[in-house]
Parts: C-alpha cells; sequence; structure tokens
C-alpha cells in the first residue's frame, strides 16, 4: 500500500528550483537544465522519456564512491545533490533517474530501484540499477551507468537481482510478492523520500 504522504506529495518546479537557488548559482543552472528535460520528456512516449532521463544523469554525473564525495561508506544523495557534486555512485544514478521520471510522469508503480550483482572482471559486485516494466509481469528494461542505452533485462545477463523497491513497495528479486514496507525496512530510502519531498520531487 503507499504511504499516504506520497499520494498526497506532488513534483513541484518551482520548489525544485527554489530548493536549487539555495546550493548556489551552478546548481540552479543544473537544476533548470533538468526541470527543461523533464518537461520536454513529459510530452515524449515513455521509452523516450526513459532514453532521455538516462543519458541527462549519465551525461552530467560522474561515478565516484560514497567515501571521496561524501566522506561516508553510503550515503544516498538527492537528485539536486548528484547534480551539486556532478558526482555519485550507482545508487545515486538509479535515484535521481527514478524521481526525475515519475516527475515526467511515468507511474512510479512501473519503476524499481533493482538491487543486484554485477559481475565485472571476473567479480561479483553489489551494485544498484532502475528497472522499468511496461506492465506486471513484464520484462523489465534497464537503466544503467554501467551501459549508456536502455535494455532489456535479457540483454544483462552481467546483473543477477537481489531485491527491488520503490515508493509502492519492496519485493525479493525483482517478482510481484512483496517483502513489506521500504520505508519501514530502508532507512537510508526513508531518510532520502524525506529529502526529495522538501526539493520538490514529490
Amino acid at each position: 500500500m503507499a504511504c499516504p504522504l506520497l499520494v498526497l506529495a506532488a513534483y513541484d518546479a518551482g520548489r525544485v528550483m527554489e530548493a536549487a537557488a539555495l546550493r548556489g548559482p551552478r546548481v540552479a543552472e543544473q537544476a533548470l537544465a533538468l526541470v527543461q528535460q523533464i518537461e520536454r520528456s513529459g510530452t515524449q512516449d515513455e521509452l523516450q522519456r526513459l532514453k532521455d532521463i538516462n543519458d541527462f544523469f549519465n551525461r552530467r554525473v560522474n561515478f565516484r564512491e560514497d567515501a571521496a564525495t561524501w566522506g561516508l561508506a553510503d550515503y544516498w544523495a538527492s537528485p539536486l545533490e548528484s547534480l551539486e557534486r556532478r558526482a555519485g555512485d550507482c545508487e545515486d544514478y538509479a535515484i535521481a533517474k527514478y524521481f526525475s521520471l515519475a516527475a515526467a510522469g511515468v507511474p512510479t508503480a512501473r519503476l524499481r530501484m533493482v538491487y543486484v550483482r554485477a559481475r565485472m572482471q571476473g567479480q561479483s559486485l553489489a551494485h544498484m540499477v532502475l528497472a522499468y516494466h511496461a506492465e506486471p509481469g513484464a520484462e523489465p528494461l534497464i537503466l544503467d551507468n554501467l551501459r549508456p542505452e536502455v535494455l532489456p533485462a535479457s540483454q544483462r545477463p552481467d546483473l543477477t537481482p537481489v531485491f527491488s523497491f520503490n515508493t509502492e513497495g519492496l519485493w525479493q528479486g525483482v517478482g510481484q510478492v512483496t517483502a513489506g514496507d521500504p520505508l519501514a525496512r530502508l532507512s537510508l530510502w526513508r531518510d532520502l523520500v524525506a529529502k526529495v519531498r522538501s526539493e520538490g520531487f514529490l
């Protein structure tokens, strides 16, 4: 069941710009580009929205570990924080794309953050991607900072799903069986949702 606060809240471009202005003119410039991209994407079909928002953040945010960016082992940044630092790790890319696509009109029920094991150079590493399901049970499309193109999950055999979540639920793997309330189970997600709401994305 969706959290009532999330149902009542909505994307507000004006609040996004106000929050960005408090971070300085450089962040306001980045936020304006994002707001304009969200407006353009809102007029496109959903597949084009996925491609445009995926490209926006893959181009503007450089991969960097949280320890280097924030001095913390794990920190989930809001879209504005990622744009301010021009850096983020895999969670930050997925977060920024999730909330920007939701702002552009993609139903959050079709979007899930997915923790995966990614096979890279002979190693299995913890990683996060954003998955888009056109309808329940459909093969998801994967938005990832490791690969620039939006690809069906079947074309990403390097990724093994562990669990997935969004603002509406938490699931084992990418299936339909719920594993609880993500706001209760994931403290980083709960803190992030509050922060993103204050910035106007929810």
